[in-house]
């Protein structure tokens, strides 16, 4: 009998509920925890593991990296003629490495000049506005909002134990800020981390798990965990994930979402900390940010990103959010939904010297006699 790689199997639910966002930081035995955690036993958690990622159903497992403090980074509004937007989408997804999340938005609030959203990630030493003008070139982009975190509150996916989640379900406490600092690496860190952060292929699942990850370091296992160990408590390292693809349907044609809603909201000058830690309380909300919008964005300073089955059920979650910050005396005078359609997703790479070989090897397909505009908020 083939092994069920459908998200709603029972025993999947319970393996993916602890294996999306449940690990947190560098684990020696991540396969081994999930076990504990789910219940299940760690052979069939392998098995379930390697099935769902050569069906598609995961479309990636791999240790995730704080890389907001491993490199210069930025959520990317980008104003681009229509005509363009689709060829403009595919060239960042296809050609550049250090965009990770690529989306096409609408907003409830009526047309917006800004419909191609991306996160991007550029190592120290080089400019984030040199690779967004370089961007604009090859792909006719004629304006550019940088718009960098300043604190974050929360990161993580979990749909499928968000899934049935009631609007207004929150934490006990409000959460966590998490500074923004980055952090300097050796050449060895640097490869360390590297092999670290790759993406598993299935038969690479298996109890000793970074035994073959130390080998492509070149450092002894010993060695290896040590640095990784390290990586952890100066908070670089973010946890072991698998990653479901929750944008398109799975090879049995189900979906895990079907919206992704970017949430925005202005609080008075002072207030962000306070917002940002009620926001991110809230169940339903995978990432939550201090983030500038200055006057392009009616100076909203507290964005979030949640995903779900149905568009109303994600304006519910929304509307309980926005009651709860007036219940905490927060003022909102500006708010807005930016609605994801088409949408790719990869991790950005962050390596100083990938992004020296990606530099001298692109070369813009499409050169624009207009010159681009940036705003750095």
């Amino acid at each position: 009998m083939p092994i069920p790689v459908s998200f709603n199997d029972p025993v999947n639910a319970r393996i993916l509920a602890v294996s999306e966002d449940g690990l947190q930081g560098f684990l020696r035995d991540p396969l081994g925890a999930i076990a504990r955690q789910s219940g299940v036993e760690l052979p069939v958690v392998i098995a379930r593991l390697q099935a769902m990622l050569q069906a598609g159903t995961i479309r990636r497992i791999r240790q995730t990296l704080l890389s907001t403090n491993l490199a210069h980074g930025a959520l990317v509004a980008w104003q681009v003629p229509e005509e363009k937007l689709h060829r403009a989408f595919d060239w960042m997804f296809q050609n550049d490495p250090f965009s990770g999340h690529v989306v096409i938005r609408t907003t409830d609030a009526g047309p917006t000049k800004y419909r191609l959203w991306t996160t991007l990630k550029v190592p120290p030493g080089f400019s984030l506005t040199d690779h967004c003008t370089l961007l604009c070139r090859a792909t006719g982009a004629t304006k550019f909002v940088l718009l960098p975190a300043q604190r974050l509150f929360t990161l993580g996916v979990g749909h499928v134990r968000r899934r049935g989640l009631e609007p207004g379900s929150r934490a006990a406490a409000p959460a966590k800020a998490m500074d923004v600092r980055l952090t300097a690496l050796t050449e060895v860190e640097w490869r360390v981390l590297t092999a670290l952060k790759r993406e598993f292929a299935p038969e690479e699942l298996a109890p000793e798990i970074w035994h073959g990850r130390a080998r492509e370091a070149g450092v002894p296992l010993a060695e290896f965990l040590r640095r990784a160990e390290d990586f952890d408590r100066r908070r670089i390292i973010g946890r072991f994930s698998t990653f479901l693809e929750h944008v398109k349907p799975g090879a049995d044609g189900e979906r895990v979402t079907r919206c992704n809603a970017l949430f925005h909201w202005a609080v008075p000058p002072g207030r962000e900390l306070d917002a940002g830690q009620e926001v991110a309380r809230h169940h339903i909300m995978t990432h939550a940010y201090w983030r500038e919008g200055g006057p392009e964005f009616h100076h909203v300073n507290i964005m979030g990103v949640a995903h779900g089955t149905d568009k109303q059920l994600l304006l519910a979650h929304k509307a309980a959010i926005d009651a709860h910050l007036a219940e905490a005396g927060i003022a909102v005078s500006y708010t807005n939904v930016f609605w994801g359609g088409r949408s790719e997703i990869k991790p950005s790479e962050i390596s100083p010297l990938a992004y020296r070989e990606w530099l001298q090897q692109a070369k813009p397909e499409h050169h624009f006699t207009s010159s681009p505009s940036s705003t750095f908020q």
